[in-house]
Formats: C-alpha cells, structure tokens, sequence
C-alpha cells in the first residue's frame, strides 16, 4: 500500500496535472514524453523540483549517497583534489569547482569539508542549480555547516562561458528529460503523452526530430521493445565540453553501457516513479509529487563527450572508483571501538559498495580536457574498453 498524500500535496498534484493537460492541448493533443517529464519535474512553481516539497532523505521519496554518509563527499574530495592543484590558464592552482545539481547540499558541504582539512580548497565552488527552493535548502545547509567558507560558494543560473577545474554531476543525468520509443514492425515511434478520458495515456506517432530518428534506427531493435535516449544529457555533455577549458567533468549515477541497457530482457526500458521510498512503473502516479528517472546510457555519454572533444578518462563502478580513492581509509579514521560512531559509517559504506546495493549498479564516468592525470578513482578496474 503506498502511502497516502496529504490533502495539500494532494491538491498540488491536481495543480501539476492541469498544467499539464493544458500543455497537451495547446500542443494539439499530443506531447512527446520528455516534454511531460520535462514540465513534471521543472515546471516552475509546480515540477517535482521546483515546488517546495521534501524529496531527499527518510521523510522524503528517495536517499542519495550524500545523504547515506559524509564518507561519500570525503572521498569525492581526495578525488579531485589532485585535479584541483594542477596548474592552469596563467600558470596559478585555478582549480574551481561547479556542481550540477547540488539537492540538499550535503555533497557540497562534506566535500569543501575534506577539501578544507587537505588544505586544497578551490578558489571557487560554484552550483548551478534551477530549483529555487533546493538553492535555498543549500544556502542554509551550507551556511550551517561551513560558515568559514560561505564566501566560497556562487549559485549560478546559466553555465559560465569559461571553466578550469572539476564539473560535478551526482545522479543529475537520471533526472534529465528522456525521450521514449517503442520499436515496431513498421520502424521505431516515439511514445508521447495525450489526455483520454480526463487521464493521462500513452500514444505512439511518427518520429519527427532526425536526430532521434538516427539514434533509434542505428539500434535496431526488435519490435515491442520500448526505451529511453536521452538527447539532453547528450547536450549537456556537450555544452559543459564548451565551457570547460581545462579539467574534468565527473558523473556519478545509475546505469549501464550501451549492450546492458539494451538488452532483450531489458524490453520494457527503465523509465521509474519514485515516491515515498516506492519505484512505480507508472510515470502518471500523481504528477508532480513523484520523481521521474530513467537510466543513464553510459555509451552515450561518452560517444557525447569525445564528439565534443573530450577525451574519455574513465569509466567504472561507484565501489571500484570509491575503493579506489580511499574510502576505506576515511573509514578507518572512526575506531572500531567506538561502535556507535563506527557501525553507522560502515553501514553506509556497505551500501556504497555492496554489489547487492549501489555498488554495482552507480558507475562513475569522467571525461576530460588539457591533459589532466588520470585520477586514481580509475587506477583499478577501470571499463571503457566496455563502452
């Protein structure tokens, strides 16, 4: 049984869903379904993201790394560290860092945190953040946790024109809009979104973009397979490729090479709901109170990266790149004697790491440019032979 909304959230959603049955109108009755995903999650005022409701977190629909244990962020530090202290434009450390995406805010204090006690702090931490209410959860968390550094810290609202030092992604590309096609024995269709009978269903048409068309036909699927191509995350990839002059653009998040994601007992795609702790297979489950996701296709994001002139430094699960940066060394500094500090911390890391948790199926992938040192995240294990 899931669990209840409140008669607020409740309303709010009946809010999402009229918007959203406005946009199927005045579109004509039809939306392709990154549009509805689109305007579900970032609507502003009323998107999943953009409204003021609590997703991160016991009490919310979901937990993230950050949120699990500081141990996350720590290790993200000694990461990127390395990468912070290398010379850049004008021979000075210039190493900054921009998050995409910051949630609560938690990341981006563990990781200042760590980046403070190694004495590696970058000349700049910048979010890019759209999400009025978030950026105001991440001012307060910071301003919390990290006074000393609050002036460190820039919100942005666009990508700057020029960047040296480490782009950062946790769970970002998940949460872009995606496009959905069903194969069928007359070619791929894009599956979009009308209103029939006050409720929001599912209608397959033509594909229009030649873009996607491309991408579709090039898979050869057979039919009744349905699934997801992110061309946003493709232009994302490619616009931080524009801005950054010299760096690492890092993300962490849940999915696989392009021959695991589609797989033929993958046929149904990997698009979820995620409300109250519950992953629903339907995206229509109260608009605007759920999170909508769909796996990242890793092949894609590196085929996105080097086109742009990127050069493809790593790949490999979230345990491996973890292990291999020294979280079990930040564990460590916690006695095991002290079981009420310690068992907490090596929980959380249990699940980081397990295969039967996020160890597995979170992969880390990082793309460069200037000739950075390959990061020790990537020392062992290291797949892009696999994309």
């Amino acid at each position: 049984m899931l669990p209840a909304p409140t008669p607020d959230a409740l309303a709010h959603s009946q809010r999402v869903a009229a918007h959203l049955r406005t946009l199927i109108d005045a579109a004509g009755g039809w939306i392709p379904f990154s549009r509805y995903m689109d305007a579900a999650l970032y609507a502003p005022g009323l998107g999943y993201y953009a409204a003021g409701a609590m997703k991160f977190g016991a009490t919310g629909d979901f937990v993230t790394a950050p949120e699990m244990t500081p141990l996350f962020g720590r290790t993200l530090a000694h990461a990127i560290a390395p990468v912070l202290a290398e010379r850049s434009i004008g021979n000075k450390p210039g190493g900054e860092v921009l998050e995409l995406g910051a949630g609560s805010g938690r990341l981006a204090a563990d990781l200042l945190g760590e980046l403070e006690r190694l004495d590696a702090l970058p000349a700049r931490y910048s979010i890019l953040e759209v999400s009025a209410d978030l950026r105001q959860r991440q001012q307060e968390v910071l301003a919390r946790n990290l006074p000393q550094l609050a002036g460190r810290v820039h919100w942005l609202d666009a990508l700057p024109a020029h960047f040296n030092g480490v782009i950062l992604g946790n769970e970002v590309l998940d949460a872009l809009p995606a496009e959905l096609v069903h194969w069928t024995e007359n070619g791929p269709l894009s599956r979009g979104v009308i209103v029939k009978g006050g409720a929001f269903a599912w209608q397959d048409r033509p594909i229009a973009d030649s873009l996607l068309r491309a991408r579709t036909n090039a898979l050869d699927l057979a039919p009744g397979y349905v699934s997801e191509i992110n061309l946003a995350a493709d232009a994302l990839i490619a616009s931080l490729a524009q801005c950054l002059d010299r760096g690492v653009i890092l993300m962490i998040d849940y999915g696989f090479g392009q021959s695991e994601y589609y797989h033929p007992q993958r046929h149904m795609g990997t698009l979820r709901a995620h409300y109250r702790h519950h992953a629903l297979d339907d995206p229509f489950y109260l608009p605007g109170l759920c999170d909508l996701t769909a796996h990242v296709d890793f092949s894609a994001v590196a085929r996105a990266g080097t086109a742009a002139g990127l050069e493809l430094a790593g790949y490999t699960s979230q345990a491996g790149f973890l292990l291999n940066s020294g979280l079990t060394e930040l564990l460590m500094q916690t006695p095991p004697s002290d079981a009420a500090a310690y068992l907490p911390q090596a929980n959380a890391m249990q699940r980081l790491v397990s295969p039967a948790e996020m160890g597995e199926l979170f992969k880390v992938i990082a793309l460069s440019k200037g000739g950075i040192a390959p990061l020790a995240g990537f020392a062992r294990g290291d797949r892009r032979h696999s994309l």
